[in-house]
């Protein structure tokens, strides 16, 4: 089993990927934080708390951040156009509030305490801003040799970015997170636009889905037509599953073709966001490239696979 911590900003896709975390076997979602950027954080933690309680998902929710590790970044308009003004594609029923209780705890807190509680064990899947987790780093270095991996979804390596023509919208709603995360001594696998955005489902294979399952998977289809709506400039009528792909990571490595290297964030100017790899077996002058951990970045991927994979899980009800 994979004891897995599920940080996110729900976020359509987002949804996706934690009822994928919540029905794969062999993972055991042990907790759900939540962090400012597809929405405000008080609209992320109530899309985690409705979900959490209309899916019957047992893992504590925390309240994260809700702004950068560099206050003096300037927050832009949350992207409604891409994920409805609700953050789950308009789905009507949404309440204001959810009648849960939140952890009481902030997010990198309780990051913290569960790491240290199950040492070994923990694998952070990060697919929103890298904020909480660069807060645990900085107010306990030490859980980098604690964790058992970090998943993360963001950056892009060999193909263009999503919000400027180097950068993904993840690291770069928060460059100065990234950078810590992706230079701390624990092993990060990063799974970007390069591999998401070739893994695509169709309004037909996601209705499918949703007439063969339960309730979970009909609503899931239901939050997922605006956001295919927005897509429709990219993907012929569907959208890219981008966090489900760090999901699937956790369970089946194989199906992603892999390089490593140290990793770097470029934080401000006209590449502000830009993720950049040196790979392992390159040789530089002596720099700022010397002694990065290596890291692991995703090139390839067994998208049709994946994409099965995905739904073989969501039906299971």
């Amino acid at each position: 089993m994979h004891k897995v911590i599920y940080d996110t900003d729900p976020g359509v896709d987002d949804a996706m990927a934690l009822l994928f975390l919540h029905r794969h076997p062999e993972i055991d979602l042990i907790g759900i934080t939540t962090i400012f950027g597809n929405a405000s954080i008080e609209t992320t933690t109530r899309n985690a708390l409705f979900l959490k309680q209309e899916w019957n998902i047992a893992a504590p929710v925390a309240k994260g951040a809700n702004v950068t590790i560099d206050p003096s970044r300037h927050e832009r308009p949350w992207p409604t156009f891409v994920h409805g003004d609700n953050g789950l594609g308009n789905m009507p029923g949404v309440p204001d509030k959810i009648d849960l209780p939140v952890d009481p705890r902030p997010a990198h807190r309780f990051i913290i305490e569960t790491v240290r509680a199950n040492p070994g064990e923990v694998t952070l899947v990060a697919v929103g801003r890298m904020t909480n987790l660069a807060l645990a780093l900085q107010e306990d270095p030490e859980i980098a040799g604690l964790v058992k991996a970090v998943v993360i979804m963001g950056g892009n390596f060999y193909v263009p970015g999503n919000v400027s023509p180097v950068a993904e919208a993840n690291i770069h709603g928060d460059p100065e997170a990234a950078d810590i995360v992706m230079t701390a001594p624990w092993k990060v696998v990063v799974i970007g636009l390069d591999v998401t955005a070739i893994t695509t489902m169709s309004r037909s294979y996601m209705r499918d889905m949703a007439e063969k399952g339960d309730k979970a998977v009909k609503q899931l289809d239901e939050l997922s037509q605006f956001y295919i709506d927005f897509y429709k400039h990219a993907v012929e009528d569907g959208m890219m599953v981008h966090d489900s792909c760090a999901a699937v990571y956790v369970v089946a490595p194989e199906l992603f073709t892999t390089i490593t290297g140290g990793v770097r964030v470029v934080c401000g100017g006209i590449a502000d966001g830009q993720t950049v790899i040196k790979p392992d077996g390159r040789r530089f002058p002596p720099g700022d490239w010397d002694g990065l951990p290596s890291q692991i970045v995703a090139t390839g991927i067994e998208s049709d696979k994946v994409l099965s994979l995905i739904r073989e899980t969501l039906l299971r009800a």
